[in-house]
């Protein structure tokens, strides 16, 4: 179990506008929460939403099966791998988690701050 069901951070019903809508307007740095991923996919159960800098970021999140661990983004060598997405989570609260722009080639980083709660 990715640990997220009972947490304030996760967005059950909330679909990718309605998470970036609820973002904006919390207008924060830091601001994010974590939402099921539109494709369904087990690979890919869950995304984490992020506002920085006036822009979101929609980062998936990957469950590895051979280790049934997750991991943020694309698999890349060093990776960081968690136990679960509370874990993750509680990582990223403490430590920086770097942003890709992918359109405009450049790199962020931001701390998960502040919890946003779609209505």
């Amino acid at each position: 179990d990715a640990g997220v069901h009972s947490k304030a951070w996760y967005a059950a019903t909330c679909d990718r506008k309605m998470a970036e809508d609820a973002l904006y307007r919390s207008n924060k740095d830091g601001s994010f929460l974590i939402r099921k991923s539109s494709g369904q996919d087990s690979q890919q159960p869950y995304t984490l939403v992020v506002f920085y800098n006036r822009r979101v970021y929609n980062i998936p999140i990957r469950f590895i099966e051979s280790t049934r661990q997750y991991a943020l983004g694309r698999e890349k060598n060093g990776e960081e791998r968690f136990d679960s997405v509370a874990e993750m989570v509680e990582n990223h609260q403490r430590t920086s988690l770097v942003l890709i722009d992918s359109q405009n080639n450049t790199k962020d980083s931001t701390k998960l701050k502040h919890i946003v709660r779609v209505s």
